[in-house]
C-alpha cells in the first residue's frame, strides 16, 4: 500500500472511532389521546422496558410528564446509550429477552382501543466534547427543563455547539445550572438543532439560577462575537417532572 495513504487512513479510522463513542440519547415523546388512561403504558415502562434495558447495562432511564395541564398530554422517555452501536443493538436484545416478552405482554398484546397514545416521535441526540456523558441529577431534583435550540443551517448549529463547548458550559458551572445531558440532534424533528436538559429542586430554584446567567461577564463577552452571530434562531422550552419510576 502507498506509504502516503497509511497516515490518512489512520486519521480517518481514529476520527470515526472517536465519534462512534459519543453517547447517544433516544428521546421519545408519546402523545396521549384525550381522556385515555395511560396505565398500560406506565406499567410497560416500569415493569418491562426499563428493567429490560437495565439488564442490558443501559441505566438511568428517565421518564417524565409535562408540568401543568397542557393538551395533548405527553409522556417522555429518555434513554442514554453508551454509543451508537449500543443503541443499534438494544432492539435486537429486547427481541431475544424472554423475560421482557413475558413482562411486556399486557402492553404488546393490548387491544388497539386500549392503547393510550396516538403516536410516538423519537429524537436521536449525540453528545458533544464539552458535555460527553449524562449526569444523574441530585436526588431532590423535581423540576426539569428541556431546551431545544434550532439553527437556520448546519454551520450555524456547529457554531452554536462550539459556543457551548468553548464557553457556555463554563458559565453553567459558574452559576450552578445543573445539566443532565447535552447534544446535537442527528435525527428527529426541528432539525438542525441541539437539545439539552437541566434539573432543579423546584421552580423557584430554576428561576433563581437562570437569573445569574445573563449578567455573567463571559456571556456578555461571547454574545458580542461575530463568530456566534445568528447561530441560533429559535428556542423551545418544555418543563417536566419525573414520574414515580423514573431513574433520573
Amino acid at each position: 500500500m502507498n506509504q502516503r495513504i497509511l497516515p490518512i487512513l489512520f486519521v480517518l479510522i481514529s476520527y470515526v472511532s472517536a465519534n462512534a463513542q459519543n453517547e447517544v440519547y433516544e428521546f421519545r415523546t408519546y402523545e396521549l389521546g384525550f381522556s385515555k388512561p395511560a396505565k398500560v403504558l406506565h406499567d410497560y415502562f416500569e415493569q418491562a422496558l426499563i428493567p429490560a434495558l437495565n439488564r442490558q447495562g443501559i441505566n438511568n432511564v428517565g421518564a417524565f410528564e409535562e408540568v401543568g395541564d397542557a393538551l395533548p398530554k405527553k409522556v417522555y422517555l429518555l434513554v442514554a446509550y453508551e454509543n451508537i452501536q449500543t443503541f443499534q443493538g438494544a432492539t435486537d436484545a429486547l427481541e431475544n429477552d424472554e423475560q421482557f416478552k413475558k413482562d411486556a405482554e399486557p402492553y404488546l398484546k393490548a387491544a388497539p382501543e386500549s392503547m393510550p397514545y396516538k403516536r410516538i416521535s423519537t429524537n436521536l441526540i449525540r453528545s458533544t466534547s464539552g458535555f460527553p456523558k449524562l449526569v444523574v441529577p441530585a436526588a431532590d431534583a423535581d423540576f426539569f427543563e428541556l431546551r431545544i435550540y434550532e439553527s437556520y443551517n448546519e454551520d450555524a448549529l456547529r457554531r452554536k455547539v462550539k459556543m457551548f463547548n468553548d464557553s457556555e458550559f463554563g458559565i453553567f458551572k459558574d452559576v450552578g445550572l445543573p445539566t443532565v445531558f447535552f447534544g446535537s440532534n442527528i435525527a428527529g424533528g426541528q432539525m438542525p438543532c441541539l437539545t439539552y436538559m437541566l434539573a432543579f429542586k423546584d421552580k423557584a430554584a430554576h428561576g433563581e439560577t437562570w437569573s445569574n446567567f445573563g449578567p455573567h461577564p463571559e456571556w456578555q463577552r461571547i454574545t458580542k462575537l461575530e463568530e456566534y452571530a445568528d447561530a441560533m434562531n429559535s428556542i423551545t422550552r418544555v418543563f417536566l417532572k419525573p414520574l414515580s419510576y423514573s431513574q433520573l
